[in-house]
């Protein structure tokens, strides 16, 4: 199941940085991510300072 971002989202990029299939993206009020192109590695979820990116 791919990850989502929650409201927690602080809009800081650290996620999209360490992203290896490149599919978060800046949305209008926190970043999103493709649930299509998500390979579910967690790696958004271990750099998240505040938790945001969660399984969906």
């Amino acid at each position: 199941m791919a990850f989502k971002i929650t409201d927690e989202c602080i809009s800081c990029g650290a996620c999209e940085a360490e992203c290896p299939v490149n599919c978060i993206t800046a949305g209008d009020s926190k970043y999103e991510i493709d649930a299509d192109a998500c390979i579910d590695c967690g790696t958004c979820a271990g750099v998240c300072p505040v938790g945001a990116p969660v399984e969906g």
